[in-house]
C-alpha cells in the first residue's frame, strides 16, 4: 500500500515574516487548541529560525501520523510575493491528532544547538539535515492534494448509460 502525501506551500519572507509563516503552519497542523498546538508553539524560535534561514524552501518539514503524510514547504523572494504557487489550505484531517511526529529541516550548521533545543521541548519534533530526504512509505500520491494531476477516468463506466 503506497503512502499519500498531502504537501502545502506556505508564503514567507518578505510576503510574510517568519514568525507569521510559522503561525499559518501551526494553524493547519493543529487548528484546534490543545496539547500539539501548545507543543508547536513551543518550539516557535526554532522554528522561524529555520523558517528565516530558508530551511523550507526545497526541504519541507514533514509530519507523520494517522493520517496522510505532511510536506511543509516555503515559498521565498519572487514567489512569496506573487503567491503564485502557494497552497495554504485547510487540511481535511488534523495531522497532530494521535501518535503524531514532525521533522524539521535544518542547515548543517544549526544542526547540533537545533536538536539539542527541540529535545528539551518536544519528544515528537526532531530536526534533521536539510539536505537529507525524508523517505515515503510509498510513491508520492497526491503532492497538492489536487485531484485533477492524478485522476484516472473509467471511460467504459463513465460512458454506461
Amino acid at each position: 500500500m503506497s503512502a499519500t502525501v498531502i504537501a502545502r506551500r506556505i508564503i514567507a519572507t518578505p510576503g510574510r515574516n517568519a514568525s507569521d509563516a510559522w503561525t499559518v503552519i501551526v494553524d493547519l497542523l493543529a487548528p484546534k487548541d490543545g496539547d500539539a498546538r501548545r507543543e508547536l508553539e513551543s518550539i516557535a524560535g526554532v522554528a522561524t529560525t529555520l523558517i528565516a534561514d530558508d530551511a523550507f524552501a526545497d526541504a519541507a518539514a514533514v509530519v507523520t501520523g494517522s493520517g496522510p503524510r505532511v510536506r511543509i514547504y516555503c515559498l521565498y523572494g519572487d514567489d512569496a510575493i506573487s503567491g503564485d504557487n502557494k497552497n495554504e489550505n485547510n487540511l481535511a484531517f488534523t495531522a497532530t491528532e494521535g501518535d503524531w511526529k514532525m521533522s524539521l529541516p535544518c542547515p548543517v550548521d544549526d544542526l547540533n544547538w537545533v536538536q539539542e533545543t527541540l529535545k528539551k521541548k518536544s519528544s515528537r519534533i526532531t530536526a534533521r539535515d536539510m539536505t537529507t530526504t525524508v523517505q515515503d512509505e510509498g510513491p508520492e500520491q497526491n503532492q497538492d492534494n489536487d485531484v485533477s494531476k492524478t485522476a484516472v477516468v473509467n471511460r467504459e463506466a463513465f460512458f454506461r448509460s
